[in-house]
């Protein structure tokens, strides 16, 4: 990476990025696939605010949190029923309004900017894809690769692929799930409230920032990142 006065001045060189409810409008979706597939195999429905809570999570994690009713035998039909309701929908949601202009902000100030996500890989390499931003990340980890949140190992396996310590490394992320992650890294944190989890949960795990809107979050990373 090229050394300039706006490099060295930079507070954080590697920003990890949460990718569902964070930089993607998918909450309200993966919320409803989540009831829809609990539902198709005759688990007790849950709420919007507990389906919407396991969001980040890897799948079987988020399966025994959302349908604790469904046996742990029936995870591959409940996991298989949650993608076929995501896939026929996945092309009706798309970037928050704001989010591209922001990261290419951040490209332009020399930041390494990667995704750290409870996506698997091809759920996120489909992301990219359809969004066209498969040249804007430097990296990323998902959950399929490594440990799922808020175990630390996503960050730290990023960190050390690009050489960073955890005091230039910023996690942004809209769950405590991945302000926890961060705190188990030894990294800051910055929140987001417009995703899957309500913004009262986020101050016990020490976030620099609570954005409630990606103009507010695009503000504060260019005045303080």
């Amino acid at each position: 990476m090229v050394h300039t006065d706006m490099a060295i001045a930079r507070r954080f060189d590697l920003i990890a990025f949460d990718w569902d409810g964070t930089l993607f409008d998918s909450t309200a979706l993966i919320a409803r696939c989540i009831q829809n597939a609990v539902r198709d195999v005759g688990g007790a429905v849950p709420s919007d605010r507990d389906a919407a809570y396991v969001i980040g999570l890897g799948l079987k994690q988020a399966l025994a949190h959302a349908a604790p009713d469904v046996p742990v035998d029936r995870y591959p039909e409940l996991g298989a029923r949650y993608r076929h309701h995501y896939i026929a929908q996945k092309d009706d949601i798309s970037l928050f309004e704001g989010v591209l202009d922001m990261l290419m902000a951040l490209k332009s100030r020399q930041h390494w900017l990667t995704v750290a996500t409870g996506k698997t890989r091809q759920g996120l390499d489909d992301a990219l894809q359809t969004s066209q931003l498969k040249d804007v990340f430097d990296g990323s980890r998902t959950v399929d690769e490594t440990a799922g949140k808020p175990h630390p190992r996503m960050l730290q396996e990023l960190m050390a692929e690009f050489g960073v310590e955890p005091t230039r490394t910023l996690m942004i992320g809209d769950t405590t799930h991945d302000l926890q992650m961060a705190l188990n890294a030894g990294c800051a944190s910055v929140a987001v409230s417009y995703g899957a989890h309500e913004p009262d949960a986020f101050h016990s795990l020490q976030p620099l920032f609570v954005a409630h809107s990606v103009r507010e979050l695009h503000d504060w990373l260019v005045a303080n990142a």
